[in-house]
């Protein structure tokens, strides 16, 4: 099992605690949930059962589907066969009658997977759910019930934030992340793929660290070679998967795909007035969900840039998969099936790089602080950028405002080589710190940090930085 450490000690506590648990369990589809669970829970679930996708089915035919899979799996794990239930309250009520026959005192697992699937219009699933947990399953101390879910905005709606009957229910909830660098290298290494750091990095700036696509990789080939095979061939495993990533796990994908294609376009993001007025949408519940549900998925985030107010919070697109599919899969009008081999010292690759390697460390900023050691400090982390009037314009990468009267006003380079600062830059990065000096107290001190791929070339200039992080350090 590759990271993860804190939830399975988590999860296994939970199991010991002596009381009955309800879990939820969430994150973006590909993310390692189900495998979470089989790899702590091995030889140890009681009952399990995973919802029906609801692709491609009415809704009268796919409840009755899901009903006959429910009880199909209740078969499969001991239960007689007795008449099939007719909807949901039937439905669980076997379930309990399962339970209670084979109950003897040891802790009871239920693990029920995808369970926004199981809520298909007018359904009654989540009535028949909220009664199965209230009436009988909390009262039950050796019975825990984990369940889990892709469509974040289903499982924040109804279960983390739910206001009906199962408010205050859950006990415990895990959102799952990608993986970090450092996982990403590990999973490697488990697979026999032999990496190279530079290389990895750069694998993270297409494919993030989402377990399901890391695990496409072949170790015999390239990673120019796999970037072709999973996403240029005609028939690659990744090609079609930007669409299928929304599909199958929102009920209004093309909304949230507008909000994605919108934020591409500014690497800082935008405001929520700027994405209603440029998308002309209603600034209501509906934005607030699906921006909520694309933060639980780690597909944005919100932050608040460097000089601007709490009300102008932004919302900036995070997710490699997102940003290098609409950046060049997205573009592709003829099948080039070796497309990115062609084209990967290009000057448009690049220059991708670049701001692609921004985005990593965007998605590190607690290894940054480790390497700064500043771990313990609270901090924030913005871009920031002033356009020119009567001076010119200035674009800062990352800055991370300390509480501790520190701001560290990061530069990040990926090069293939150590970086070099050479006199014009020199200048530029003496001028910096006293535009920042403006919107800060005389008392902060501004300290020009360094993030690069393999460190600094000393020379005469080199002593505009302060602080040199390299991509090892990443690897933290």
């Amino acid at each position: 099992m590759i990271g993860r450490q804190k939830e399975i000690e988590a999860l296994n506590e939970l199991f010991e605690s002596g009381r009955a648990e309800l879990v939820v369990i969430y994150g973006r589809q590909g993310i390692g949930k189900t495998v979470l669970v089989d790899e702590t829970f091995a030889g140890r679930i009681t009952f399990r059962h995973a919802g029906l996708s609801p692709a491609d089915e009415d809704a009268k035919g796919l409840l009755k589907a899901q009903l006959a899979h429910f009880y199909n799996s209740l078969i499969l794990h001991g239960m007689e066969e007795c008449k099939e239930p007719d909807n949901w309250l039937d439905a669980f009520l076997l379930l309990e009658q399962f339970l209670l026959k084979i109950d003897d005192g040891s802790r009871q697992l239920v693990f029920l997977d995808e369970l926004p699937w199981l809520d298909s219009p007018r359904s009654g699933f989540l009535r028949a759910f909220e009664g199965f947990w209230n009436t009988w399953a909390c009262h039950r101390k050796n019975l825990m019930v984990i369940v889990c879910g892709s469509a974040n905005s289903w499982v924040l709606d109804n279960l983390i934030n739910n206001h009906g009957g199962l408010y205050g229910r859950v006990t415990y909830e895990i959102k799952l992340s990608p993986f970090t660098l450092r996982e990403c290298e590990e999973f490697y290494s488990s697979r026999g793929i032999v990496f190279s750091r530079y290389d990895i990095i750069q694998s993270y700036m297409i494919f993030g660290g989402i377990p399901y696509y890391l695990g496409y990789m072949k170790k015999e080939q390239s990673l120019a070679q796999n970037v072709d095979s999973l996403l240029f061939s005609r028939n690659g495993k990744l090609k079609n998967e930007y669409n299928r990533l929304f599909e199958s796990v929102f009920t209004n994908p093309e909304a949230i795909k507008e909000i994605v294609r919108l934020l591409y376009t500014r690497n800082a993001g935008f405001t929520r007035k700027e994405i209603t007025e440029k998308l002309g949408i209603t600034d209501g519940g509906g934005l607030s969900k699906n921006l909520s549900a694309l933060i639980a998925s780690d597909f944005i985030t919100k932050y608040v840039p460097f000089g601007f107010t709490k009300r102008e919070e932004h919302y900036k697109l995070i997710d490699p998969f997102c940003l290098f599919y609409l950046h060049f899969v997205q573009e592709q009008t003829k099948i080039n099936e070796k497309f990115w081999q062609q084209n990967v010292m290009s000057q448009s690759v690049v220059v991708w790089r670049g701001f692609a390697f921004e985005n990593v460390c965007f998605n590190h900023i607690d290894q940054i602080k480790h390497a700064l050691g500043i771990s313990g400090v609270i901090s924030s982390a913005s871009a920031w950028s002033k356009k020119g009037g009567d001076e010119d314009g200035v674009q800062i990468d990352l800055l991370i405002q300390r509480n501790d009267n520190v701001i560290n006003m990061c530069e990040i380079k990926f090069t293939s080589e150590d970086f070099t600062v050479d006199k014009n830059y020199y200048r530029v990065l003496l001028s910096r710190p006293e535009r920042i000096r403006e919107l800060v107290s005389p008392k902060t001190s501004i300290q020009s940090t360094l993030i690069t791929t393999y460190g600094l070339k000393r020379n005469e200039y080199s002593g505009a930085f302060t602080n040199v992080i390299t991509m090892d350090d990443l690897f933290s």
